[in-house]
């Protein structure tokens, strides 16, 4: 009865007008966007963020969802058409996605791509509506210490994450801590870190940080590397299944989206980890003619509803806990604080109607994708047409005019390219940027629990180790931590050996 009363509010938030506008506006940009190569759904969200300002709070955070999981099918397009993703957990499509195309079957391909990611994306929904009720009564006897040892296990996932050198990893979370310190420290009024720059006492804006080392080091990045667009296939044919093919990719559909779903929830997990983990046991499982990797169905139906599904599922530790479990959460979350709402154990039932016209949305918003995108198809492979020349520039203004109108400042906009110029450097020399983002938005929540179970321990540290889930957070945190570096230091040995 309660869950009823909860969806009835729900659909009846998210079916007004305006919020009806706000989910298509958004699963359509977010699709359109993901289409292009290069620019996924941390870029897009980083960059349409500020044009959400002037919405109200509901229709802000209903549209910033819809560019989320509306990217994640986007991404799938390029990859199948041209071999080419459009976002990160796009990549593992392009090997069967694209071998379907150039035998003549990208209609199916990106038919069973966008019905697996309605599939993956529903009942992911469905696990955000069930279980974020019993989770937020399980976070609300958190007590300081736990969640301080919480934002420490989501900075120890953003190196578990990142690829290539776990010191590099290292670097940057700790540089992401740094850019999060600065400011005025609330408990002292001390300022820190600001070198007598006023523009700095209220700290650094999530926005400069954001849109200057994902978007605008992403085209610099494209820039100053350019790569020849390869054309658009046109074998986009209406082309019948094989027998017994359709059936084969429900079952995928069915493993994605139990694997996306559970992958999702756990911090570090997301789109892209659900999508490499459902191709892997794809192609373990599958048996399929040709095999997984060679143009089979099943590798696209098990990624595609895999990456929706966790894309769903990864607003449950975000919304109930406040804690994000990827860089594109950490990105969401900080727009959430910048509209004013504070997710968390009390966010149920401080914001009702907020929350539940969220799950209805993603229920309709989904829907939506599918009635769009299956007769858009061809309307998305000319838009991959579309010149750098037109493309990136527009882009940079937009950008530029959006950061402006946040404060009316040009520090903001001297910052932002600060960062973008420092977000292609690091990129230049094998340091990932995600760490950061997710390490400046931890920083401040970690700062302030850490200082309360400190205050409340007359500063005894053993306070960790005496909370039960303190104390087994930390341990994962910690077990995490050595597993990811374990491989570098055998391979150490082996060197000196």
């Amino acid at each position: 009865m309660v869950a009823a009363e909860h969806l009835a509010l729900g659909f009846a938030t998210a079916l007004t007008p305006t919020h009806l506008l706000a989910c298509f506006t958004g699963a359509l940009l977010g699709t359109a966007i993901g289409v292009l190569p290069g620019l996924g759904p941390l870029t897009t969200i980083a960059l349409l963020l500020p044009f959400t300002f002037s919405l109200p709070p509901t229709a802000a955070v209903i549209m910033l969802a819809g560019i989320y999981y509306g990217a994640q099918y986007g991404g799938s397009v390029t990859a199948i058409l041209i071999n080419l993703p459009g976002e990160p957990s796009s990549t593992i499509t392009c090997l069967d996605g694209h071998a379907m195309a150039r035998s003549g079957r990208a209609r199916l391909a990106l038919a069973v791509a966008a019905i697996g990611s309605f599939v993956g994306g529903t009942v992911g929904t469905a696990l955000l509506a069930a279980l974020a009720v019993p989770l937020a009564s399980v976070a609300a006897r958190f007590t300081a210490a736990d969640y301080a040892a919480l934002m420490l296990c989501g900075l120890v996932a953003a190196i578990v994450i990142a690829h290539g050198s776990v010191p590099k990893a290292l670097a940057m979370t700790g540089a992401g801590l740094l850019l999060g310190a600065v400011g005025t420290d609330v408990a002292t009024g001390q300022a820190r870190f600001t070198w007598g720059v006023p523009e700095l006492f209220d700290g650094i804006g999530f926005m400069p940080v954001a849109i200057g080392m994902f978007g605008l080091a992403d085209i610099i990045h494209a820039l100053a590397s350019p790569n020849h667009r390869p054309d658009v296939s046109t074998s986009i044919e209406r082309m019948r299944a094989q027998p017994g093919e359709l059936r084969r990719a429900a079952v995928s559909t069915a493993r994605g989206t139990l694997l996306g779903s559970i992958l999702g929830v756990l911090p570090g997990g997301g789109p892209l980890i659900a999508s490499f983990a459902s191709y892997a046991v794809e192609r373990k499982v599958a048996s399929a003619v040709p095999p997984v990797g060679s143009g089979a169905i099943e590798g696209v139906a098990g990624p595609e509803s895999a990456n929706n599904a966790a894309a769903q599922t990864s607003f449950i530790p975000l919304l109930t806990l406040g804690l994000p479990s990827n860089a594109i959460m950490a990105l969401l979350l900080g727009a959430l604080i910048v509209h004013g709402i504070k997710p968390g154990p009390a966010f149920l039932s401080r914001e009702p109607a907020l929350f539940w016209g969220l799950v209805a949305s993603m229920w309709i918003g989904n829907l939506m994708l599918l009635a769009v995108n299956l007769p858009l198809v061809g309307l998305w492979a000319r838009l991959l047409r579309v010149p750098h020349a037109i493309l990136y520039p527009t882009t940079v203004v937009l950008s530029c005019v959006g950061i402006y109108s946040l404060n009316h400042s040009t520090f903001d906009l001297r910052m932002t390219a600060a960062f973008a110029v420092a977000g292609y450097l690091l990129r230049l020399r094998g340091f990932e940027p995600a760490p950061v983002l997710l390490a400046f938005v931890l920083s401040r929540p970690l700062e302030d629990n850490l200082r309360r179970a400190l205050v409340f321990s007359d500063g005894d540290l053993t306070v960790f180790l005496r909370e039960p889930l303190s104390a087994v957070l930390i341990a994962i945190a910690a077990g995490a931590l050595l597993l990811t570096g374990l491989p570098a230091i055998q391979r150490r040995r082996a060197l000196l050996q």
